[in-house]
This record gives structure tokens, C-alpha cells and sequence, in this order.
């Protein structure tokens, strides 16, 4: 008989990959066997500090929800999706019945469950596993030639493009986004899709940087070292960090746009509101997604090799230690991925050497991890000369 192979969170530092049986499934439902899932920060605030935001665990759970794989079993009433097809994951089941979800706008639904999340009771387990049962209006089917690994950006990137959507029209305006880690930099590369004239990413670290150039940004500032007084029309706030609010909205010009996409912790955040009075600056919260998870996915499959250059690191599901640990560090990781298919392969290496439109080539390094005591091993990315 099968079994599940998961990676659990208990507690903070305390990840563990335990053994589940497999249940029946009931109508409706499809179970995957899982290709790849992409460590988001959210998992990352799991594993570090036990919970994100106001949802702490209270309960083991497993983590993931940036996801992709292939159907290996239907239930009944299935139509539409047959044994070995590609698909991705939405990880939001939503009630259909509440305000948000009768208004047109799932994302606010007040009794969703999404995968990997400990704001309810029991927490909604995630997909960092071999086998996943979700409800099949859940899956989306892989366009032919998108890669699995590169489909697994689906999520993230749909997180990106609701921002955009929040913000307005970014056709020939001057966008500044702060913090360029894997939203930011998903940011920028949607940004250049779609017309934005100018676009600054900030950070305090170069690597991040370098790789939000790589992508779109036609400007970088490390704010360790320089801080300009240049004024945009849209901001888009991606750090989290409480100072960063205020940054944002002392960037934005008059009219001008804030769109909040950095979850805060929780507590009162100080933030300059007089600006937002006195500039008529308009203030956008941005929450998940909605629609704009089918828009990801055909984007992905347009511009694979583009949205592939953010993937750093890609790990063996048996390395999830030294993964997460890696994906901890905005020194040298940009997304990570875990390779849920198959166990025991040890670190597999794929890069895109293809040169950029900027003239430089990535370089894979294999080193000592240092992250872990299992002997395994990290790689670095460079850019240089093509």
C-alpha cells in the first residue's frame, strides 16, 4: 500500500518528514503525485518563528502551497483531467457564500481554507508531500512546454499581479519597488510586461538586487548606500518591515499610488498619513489573489526562461533542512524549490545559461552548504560576462 511521505512543521526550528497514510477519495476530488514546491516566506516565518502574521501553529502542519504536479488518481464526477496530466494547484477553497466570494472578490472569502495555513482550526495541511487530494476545481491544467519546476511560480506570481491590478494601469508610468525578494523581483518582471516606463527596485542586500536587474528593473538602489529623493507614481511596498510604509508613501508623488503587499506583524505600524491627505495619495491593500492565478499561469507560459532566472536554488525533497535553511538567507537566495517527486536523488542542478538581454550569463557554483551536518551542498549564482 502507498504511503505519504510530508514535511511537517511543529514548531518553531522544528521540521520533520513524517510518514501518513493515504485516505480514500471521495467525489470531487483528484489526488496528485507532487512534481515541485516553492518555498514562500510565509513557510519560511513557519519554520523561523512558529506563524506569520496573527496565524500561529497550534498544531503540526505541513507546509506548502506554491505548487505543481501530476494527477495520478480521479474520484468520481471527474471530467476534465485525466491520469498523468500536468497541473498546478490553486490553494485557496473558498465558501461561495460569503460577501467576499458573492462580491467578486474570492480572495476576501471569510471562510477560505488554503494550503498550508494555521488560521484556522485544524490548519489546512499543504502540499510539501509526495501525494496531494485536492478538489479538482482546484487544479489547473500545465500549458504544453511549461517545465513543472517553473510552473511552481504560479502562485507567487499571481500574488504579484494582483498588486498590479490594486495599483492601476502601470503602462509608461514610474514604478519603485521595495523590497526585491521573490514578490518584488516577481513584481519587476510583470512591471516590464506590462509597459511600467521606469522601474527602481530597493533593497538593503545586492544580491536580490542584482537579480531584479536581471529581470527588469532599469534601476537598483542598495539603500545601505544610496537613498534618492526621486518621486513615482505607483510604490509598491514588498518588505514587511514597519519602516518601510512610511519609505513608501514618501516616495509617492502627488495622485500618486501606495500599494501595500509586505505582510506587517502584528501591532500598530506608524505611518505619515498627513502625506496621504495632503498628496491625495491613494492607498491600496493587497491581499492573495484572485483571477489573476489563471493570468500567472499563461504568463509563466510565455515567458518561461524569464521568470526561471529568479529560481536559485532547487533541492531534494530529503534536503528540506538544508533548503529551508538556504532560502533563509537573502544573501544568496532568491526562490527555492523543493523536488517533491522522487526521494533520495540527492541535490539536483537545472539552469537556464542562456545569455540575458543585459549581456551577462548565469554561473552555477556547487559548494559546501555549511547550513546543515548531512554533507550536502549549495549552490551559488553569478552573473558575468556572456
Amino acid at each position: 500500500m502507498l504511503k505519504d511521505q510530508a514535511i511537517v512543521v511543529h514548531a518553531a526550528k522544528d521540521l520533520r518528514s513524517e510518514t501518513r497514510d493515504l485516505v480514500p477519495l471521495v467525489a470531487g476530488e483528484v489526488r496528485l503525485e507532487m512534481a515541485w514546491g516553492g518555498i514562500c516566506g510565509s513557510d519560511l516565518h513557519f519554520y523561523r518563528h512558529g506563524g506569520t502574521g496573527v496565524a500561529k501553529l497550534r498544531q503540526p502542519m505541513v507546509l506548502g502551497h506554491e505548487l505543481s504536479g501530476r494527477v495520478c488518481e480521479t474520484g468520481q464526477d471527474i471530467r476534465g483531467f485525466a491520469v498523468g496530466d500536468a497541473v498546478v494547484v490553486h490553494p485557496a477553497r473558498v465558501c461561495g457564500q460569503c460577501h467576499g466570494c458573492l462580491s467578486g472578490r474570492e480572495q476576501l472569502c471569510e471562510d477560505v481554507r488554503f494550503l498550508g495555513s494555521a488560521a484556522r482550526m485544524p490548519h489546512c495541511d499543504g502540499g510539501f508531500r509526495r501525494f496531494l487530494t485536492v478538489e479538482a476545481t482546484q487544479l489547473r491544467r500545465v500549458p504544453e512546454g511549461l517545465p513543472l519546476d517553473i510552473a511552481a511560480l504560479t502562485e507567487p506570481l499571481a500574488v504579484a499581479l494582483h498588486a498590479i491590478a490594486r495599483a492601476g494601469d502601470v503602462a509608461g508610468r514610474a514604478v519603485l519597488v521595495m523590497g526585491a525578494g521573490p514578490i518584488g523581483a516577481l513584481l519587476v518582471a510583470a512591471l516590464r510586461l506590462k509597459g511600467a516606463a521606469r522601474i527602481v527596485a530597493a533593497d538593503i542586500s545586492d544580491f536580490p538586487l542584482a537579480l531584479a536587474r536581471r529581470v527588469g528593473a532599469d534601476e537598483t538602489w542598495n539603500m545601505t548606500r544610496t537613498a534618492p529623493e526621486d518621486m513615482f507614481d505607483i510604490v509598491f511596498e514588498a518588505t514587511g518591515v514597519a519602516d518601510g510604509l512610511s519609505a513608501a508613501m514618501q516616495r509617492a508623488r502627488r495622485g500618486g499610488v501606495v500599494a501595500k503587499v509586505g505582510i506587517f506583524a502584528p501591532g500598530l505600524v506608524p505611518a505619515p498619513l498627513s502625506l496621504v491627505v495632503g498628496r491625495e495619495i491613494d492607498f491600496k491593500g493587497c491581499w492573495r489573489f484572485g483571477s489573476e492565478f489563471d493570468e500567472a499561469l499563461e504568463m509563466l507560459a510565455e515567458h518561461s526562461a524569464q521568470f526561471g532566472n529568479l529560481v536559485t536554488h532547487r533541492f531534494s525533497v530529503d534536503d528540506y533542512r538544508c533548503a529551508f535553511e538556504t532560502a533563509s538567507d537573502r544573501t544568496r537566495a532568491m526562490k527555492v524549490l523543493l523536488d517533491l517527486a522522487v526521494a533520495n536523488k540527492g541535490l539536483e542542478v537545472r539552469a537556464d545559461t542562456s545569455s540575458s538581454r543585459w549581456g551577462e550569463k548565469p554561473t552555477w557554483r556547487l559548494l559546501p552548504c555549511g547550513a546543515c551536518p548531512a554533507g550536502n551542498f549549495r549552490l551559488t549564482l553569478t552573473f558575468g560576462p556572456s
